[in-house]
C-alpha cells in the first residue's frame, strides 16, 4: 500500500509507466484474507498488527499511565471487526521507555489489510496543549440556550474566518467545543449518538476517553483549530499524498473518529472503543 501511495504521486499529471504499472499489479495479487465474508475466504494464519501512536508522557501531560510505566503504544489490526463497529480493533502496550531496549528495524507487517486507509501513513507527532469545552448535547437546556445566543452574537462579530456564517448558533461548537483530530483525553464529539457513558467491562468503574483517532485534524467547519504554522499553507497537495488536514491517511467509517475509553481505576482493564 505505501508504494502504491509512492507510485500515484510520483505520476502526478502523466501517465503510468509500464515498470509502475507492473509494480502495481503486483501488489493486487489474489489471495485470502483473515476474517469470513461474502467476497474473501476465511484466513487461519496469524496477522500482525499495525502501529498506530506512541505516546510518552513526557511529551502529554494528560496521559495517565500506570505506575512504572511512561510509554502507552497503540497498535490496530487493519479490518473491520463486527458487529459492535466496522473499524479496526486497537490493542493497547503501557510499558516502560527505559526498558524498551530491542527495537525493530523492520517491523512485521500484515500480508493483507482489508482497506488502504487502514494502513497508516507514518508521521512525527508535535503534541499541543488545547482548551475545549463539552459538546453542547452534554448540557442541560438552560445552559444550552445561553450559549446558542452567545454563538449567534460573536458569529456576527467574527470578521476574520465565518465558517458558521449560515449557522452561527454553531460558533460554539466549532469554535470552542470538542477539538476536532487525534487527541489524548478531553470531551467526546457525539457527532453520530446521544452520550452512551462508557463502563469498564472489568469493575463497572466509569471510563474516561483516552485517545481520539481521527480521520482528519479539521474540515471546513473547524479552521480556527488549524495550527497557526499550518493556517497560511496553500501548497497544493500532490495527487496519492496525505491530505494536510489528514496527514496519517486513515478513514474511520464515513469520517468519523474511533475514540478509546480507559479505567481510571486500572488502566490495564480491558479498554472499549467506539465510533463517532
Amino acid at each position: 500500500m505505501r508504494l502504491e501511495r509512492r507510485i500515484h504521486a510520483a505520476a502526478q499529471g502523466r501517465e503510468l509507466t509500464p515498470q509502475e504499472q507492473e509494480a502495481l499489479s503486483r501488489i493486487h495479487p489474489p489471495r485470502t484474507y483473515p476474517l469470513p465474508s461474502p467476497r474473501h475466504q476465511p484466513y487461519d494464519g496469524a496477522i500482525a498488527l499495525l502501529p498506530l501512536a506512541q505516546l510518552y508522557t513526557r511529551d502529554v501531560p494528560d496521559l495517565r499511565a500506570p505506575a512504572g510505566t511512561d510509554l502507552l503504544q497503540v497498535l490496530w489490526c487493519p479490518f473491520d471487526h463486527p458487529p459492535k463497529e466496522y473499524m479496526p480493533r486497537t490493542v493497547l502496550f503501557w510499558r516502560s521507555a527505559a526498558e524498551v531496549t530491542d527495537i525493530l528495524t523492520a517491523p512485521p507487517e500484515p500480508l493483507a489489510v482489508q482497506r488502504a486507509v487502514y494502513l497508516p501513513q507514518p508521521c512525527l507527532l508535535v503534541p499541543e496543549q488545547v482548551t475545549e469545552y463539552p459538546n453542547p448535547v452534554e448540557l442541560g437546556q438552560e445552559l444550552r440556550s445561553l450559549i446558542a445566543n452567545w454563538s449567534r452574537e460573536e458569529a456576527a462579530r467574527d470578521t476574520v474566518d465565518r465558517p458558521c456564517e449560515s449557522y452561527p448558533s454553531e460558533f460554539y461548537t466549532s469554535n470552542l467545543s470538542t477539538a476536532p483530530g487525534w487527541k489524548v483525553g478531553g470531551w467526546a464529539s457525539w457527532c453520530l449518538t446521544d452520550p452512551s457513558p462508557q463502563r469498564c467491562p472489568a469493575c463497572d468503574t466509569a471510563m474516561n476517553p483516552l485517545l481520539t483517532i481521527a480521520t482528519s485534524e479539521w474540515d471546513s467547519s473547524n479552521h480556527s483549530w488549524i495550527p497557526y504554522e499550518q493556517q497560511q499553507s496553500t501548497a497544493p497537495t500532490r495527487a496519492g499524498s496525505p491530505r494536510q488536514s489528514a496527514p496519517i491517511a486513515i478513514l474511520i467509517g464515513r469520517g468519523y473518529q474511533q475514540q478509546l475509553y480507559v479505567c481510571p481505576v486500572s488502566p490495564e482493564h480491558p479498554h472499549s472503543e467506539l465510533m463517532q
